[in-house]
């Protein structure tokens, strides 16, 4: 069976989805908010489906627990595309999302990054369409959901065309913000526009690993409006598009130059470790890494430090107890991974669901179990 009610109950069979969201999500379904073309990943890439000539492919996408691209920066006709800007999120994700935001009737919210409107089309449902306000940076998709929102719901909430990293102050205050891109660096505008004792529920990453969900509190600091709240969940989002990372990691390591090379005893797969990611992400930040694959099972990793012009490399041989290094630049990154991999392990390997954010008007720190016990700030 395919359908709005085979998912919902695939979420609620999932536990995903709390008794107070399981109407909204009956009442608004998922297909009217995507596009009649959409893309599907494949081998190499994405590559399109259009609902004129796939329509039951087309249909198990929109109501499959899976994220659908719903835009590409590619050229138009490309069989396969590479690069997605814009996509409709997996749907188990948006209900764990709703469920961090706590909201209660009467909240007003903020959502960050409109997309195809599905997300506030159930916190209408939810709240009344006139309490919820979006915004979105891109007039196609931000015009596109207007007229999804409007033709599911009659009544549309107000969605702005804009910089979502402004918020949008004309509507403020807030009584809760929910992002549906990731950041790294988190817009004070999100809190100085959330009212007090407010919630804000963000997708946050840094260069190594996108992303864990925050749910942050707001509260007034002794120079303004601050947030801090744990790590909830997992949610790997599209980047807000002012804080993208490069995406070439390689470009950085094929200008070459003069190498310091050595040896490790710390083998690259223990990074796919989450834990010990996201403990390095925080503690090595600017870095992005790629992979590289050799024969017989050998590979390479890759770092790099794009806006310093830092790379480093570890070549993977099975069965070996030390690996080759070579690092360029002013920074040794993967003497700093393997800083961070000794800090995480001397620190009991903390699960990062004990790390926490607290935001302030000039600054942000990461934490370990308590706002008072810094990891890192910047």
């Amino acid at each position: 069976m395919t359908g709005p009610s085979a998912l919902v109950q695939q979420l609620a069979d999932g536990e995903h989805l709390p008794a107070d969201w399981r109407a909204p999500f009956e009442h608004v379904d998922r297909a009217r908010f995507l596009p009649d073309r959409v893309w599907a990943r494949v081998d190499g890439g994405y590559a399109p489906v259009d609902r004129a000539d796939e329509p039951e492919r087309w249909k198990r996408l929109a109501y499959r627990d899976e994220p659908v691209v719903t835009q590409v920066e590619d050229p138009p006709g490309a069989p396969i595309a590479l690069t997605p800007s814009s996509s409709a999120s997996m749907p188990s994700i948006v209900a764990r999302m709703l469920a961090a935001l706590q909201v209660e009737d009467g909240h007003r919210v903020l959502e960050i990054g409109t997309g195809t409107g599905y997300n506030a089309a159930l916190l209408a449902a939810r709240l009344g369409a006139e309490r919820v306000t979006t915004v979105e940076v891109d007039p196609g998709v931000a015009a596109a959901a207007r007229r999804s929102l409007k033709a599911a719901l009659g009544r549309a909430p107000a969605v702005v065309t804009g910089d979502g990293a402004q918020g949008w102050r004309a509507a403020a205050p807030y009584d809760r913000t929910i992002a549906t891109c990731s950041v790294h660096d988190v817009p004070h505008a999100w809190i100085e526009q959330t009212a007090p004792g407010g919630i804000i529920v963000l997708p946050w990453g840094t260069t190594l690993r996108n992303g864990v969900l925050l749910r942050l509190t707001v509260d007034e600091g002794p120079e303004g409006p601050v947030a801090s709240g744990p790590v909830v969940d997992d949610a790997a989002f599209t980047w807000m598009r002012a804080q993208a990372p490069p995406r070439d990691v390689m470009a950085v390591a094929r200008a070459g130059g003069e190498t310091h090379d050595s040896r490790t005893g710390l083998d690259p797969h223990v990074l796919g470790d989450d834990d010990a990611w996201f403990a390095a992400g925080v503690l090595v930040p600017g870095c992005q890494w790629a992979t590289g694959q050799g024969p017989d099972g050998a590979w390479t990793l890759w770092l790099a430090d794009a806006a310093g012009g830092s790379w480093a490399s570890v070549d993977y041989e099975p069965d070996a107890r030390e690996y080759d290094v070579r690092q360029h630049g002013p920074r040794r990154l993967w003497t700093e991974v393997e800083a961070a991999h000794t800090w995480w392990t001397e620190a009991g390997r903390p699960a990062r669901t004990r790390f926490g954010l607290t935001v302030a008007a000039a600054a942000q720190h990461v934490w370990l179990d308590d706002p008072g016990t810094v990891v890192r700030a910047r």
